[in-house]
């Protein structure tokens, strides 16, 4: 069913590709979290690939399948079916790794329960590209249609480029989540030492003998108190910081 790509691009053709290469090349600098980058994806789907209804991205792993920024709610039903049938085009193209076209849903011998039900919903064809990124399989990006035929091996090519830079642009995104999530996480474990470090001072200025005495009053306190040891050291540091704000006040 797949059309060969053409041997040769027009100059207008090359000139969208290399549009959007450089718009998809941007995100890549600048993106933000993993829903700007497939809102852009898809968006720039739509206006790629002539016929197209609706885009969207699948992303698909042993314990999830969702959709993510879809354009349409077109997408957003047909996918659902796929999920709740977990059978259907996009998912194979996402498990296979392989391209998937639907010319007309009434002529498709596949998928048989989920082309039925995606008729009424106003689907007459699709295409579907997986998303490989490092050897390994995210999902896929599809394109519907309300018309019968709407994709040709030139579609396939351009929907293919865009899948492999869709691909790297989400692997980038979650990469970059991950990265701020570690950082979070870093940043509040040293702010905890810190505070940590001040009502042990606190309480060496108030007789402690000595560091480990003071640590082990405070783990005392959170023990007690049945609260964490960094909030009962916050509650401390606060408490004269107060303190010394009301002694100025008064001064």
């Amino acid at each position: 069913m797949t059309d060969p790509a053409p041997a040769s691009t027009s100059s207008q053709n090359r000139g969208e590709l290399a549009a959007l290469l450089a718009q998809l090349g941007a995100v890549m600098l600048s993106t933000e979290t993993i829903g700007t980058t497939v809102e852009l994806v898809t968006s720039l789907a739509v206006q790629t690939i002539p016929g197209t209804a609706g885009a969207g991205v699948s992303l698909v792993d042993a314990r999830v399948k969702r959709s993510v920024a879809p354009s349409h709610a077109i997408v957003e039903r047909a996918d659902q079916l796929q999920y709740e049938l977990d059978d259907g085009p996009c998912l194979t193209a996402a498990r296979d790794r392989v391209t998937v076209r639907i010319d007309d849903m009434t002529d498709e011998p596949r998928w048989p329960s989920w082309t039925a039900a995606v008729r009424d919903v106003g689907v007459r064809s699709m295409l579907s590209v997986p998303l490989v990124a490092g050897g390994a399989g995210i999902g896929a990006i599809k394109v519907y249609s309300s018309q019968p035929s709407a994709y040709e091996g030139r579609a396939e090519h351009v929907l293919e480029l865009f899948a492999r830079q869709a691909a790297i642009l989400l692997a980038n995104a979650q990469t970059l989540t991950d990265a701020r999530q570690v950082n979070t996480q870093l940043t509040d474990a040293l702010q905890s030492r810190d505070v940590i470090g001040q009502a042990k001072g606190i309480l060496l200025a108030r007789g402690a003998v000595d560091d480990r005495a003071a640590f082990a009053m405070l783990v005392n306190a959170s023990q007690q108190a049945n609260t964490k040891l960094h909030a009962v050291a916050r509650q401390l540091v606060d408490s004269v910081k107060g303190d010394n704000a009301g002694r100025a006040g008064a001064g």
